[in-house]
């Protein structure tokens, strides 16, 4: 499958409906010129964007370890604020 831009937006969503169950999705309009969909799999997490002439994304990889430590979680929130 080739993905050229938000006219593929709905092919792309029924490409996630046919593999049920790989993966969670939502769609979210973030951007003026963009509509994003945010897909949440086991150790993965991807954040695609949809322009009028092509798409962008990124992969956010991780172990999902759960943390109990509140001063990292500060320190964390802390630097990366805007």
């Amino acid at each position: 499958m080739k993905l050229t831009g938000i006219k593929d937006l709905l092919k792309f969503i029924q490409h996630l409906n046919d593999i049920s169950g790989a993966a969670w999705y939502r769609l979210s309009h973030d951007r003026y010129d963009a509509v994003m969909v945010s897909i949440d799999m086991v150790g993965v997490r991807l954040e695609l964007e949809f322009f009028e002439d092509h798409i962008e994304y990124s992969v956010f990889e991780g172990d999902e370890s759960v943390h109990d430590d509140q001063e990292r979680l500060f320190a964390l929130l802390e630097t990366n604020r805007d």
